[in-house]
């Protein structure tokens, strides 16, 4: 499933950076969403990135913790498993950018791209599941702790966020994080108790 939601997403990502006018009509746009009714746009801009480089870092992101999410989630409740994925997925797309459609409902000119929102649901609800797991990152000789590795995510998107320049949606990180915890624990509230056994 991990490699399907990459290869479409690659695809279309491929499409749109030959295709201005795909990448206008796929990206997230408050105003056009509230004012010309363009209501795919809370998922589809997640299909679209700014360049090669926020495509490789989405899509390696998920690769590197999509694995544990289902491999739970199928333990957990067997093939309704891969349902719920697609909803921690779907779901953390469309709530990540709830906050700035509210934002910028009013200004046509902000747009975001990006499935930095679904990632980070993704990456929150695997450190909730694994919190002792870890990640390898190029150049970076030794493993960094999911946990540690989530937080620089956040800061990394905080600083981002503030700088608002590259049409990349970083807020959606957060919330992308706050659903992904959220919807994981609503799923299986024991992980709680899991998370914090296993952390200390």
């Amino acid at each position: 499933m991990i490699i399907i939601i990459i290869a479409i997403t690659a695809i279309i990502s491929f499409l749109a950076f030959q295709n201005r006018e795909l990448s206008d009509k796929l990206r997230f746009n408050a105003f056009a969403i509230k004012h010309e009714k363009e209501g795919w746009r809370f998922f589809s801009y997640a299909l679209v990135h700014a360049d090669w480089t926020h495509l490789f870092i989405n899509m390696f992101v998920l690769f590197s913790f999509g694995d544990v999410v289902i491999t739970a989630f199928r333990y957990y409740f067997d093939l309704k498993g891969f349902f719920y994925f697609i909803l921690l997925y779907v779901g953390g797309t469309i709530f990540s950018v709830l906050f700035d459609f509210s934002k910028n409902k009013e200004n046509p000119y902000y747009n975001a791209v990006g499935a930095s929102g679904a990632v980070s649901a993704v990456v929150f609800s695997s450190i909730l599941i694994y919190p002792t797991g870890s990640v390898y990152l190029f150049l970076i000789p030794f493993p960094i702790p999911s946990a540690i590795f989530g937080i620089l995510y956040l800061v990394y998107s905080a600083y981002m966020s503030k700088r608002a320049k590259d049409n990349i949606g970083h807020s959606a990180h957060f919330w992308g994080a706050v659903f992904g915890l959220v919807f994981t624990i609503i799923l299986k509230p024991a992980l709680v108790t899991a998370f914090f056994d296993q952390v200390f």
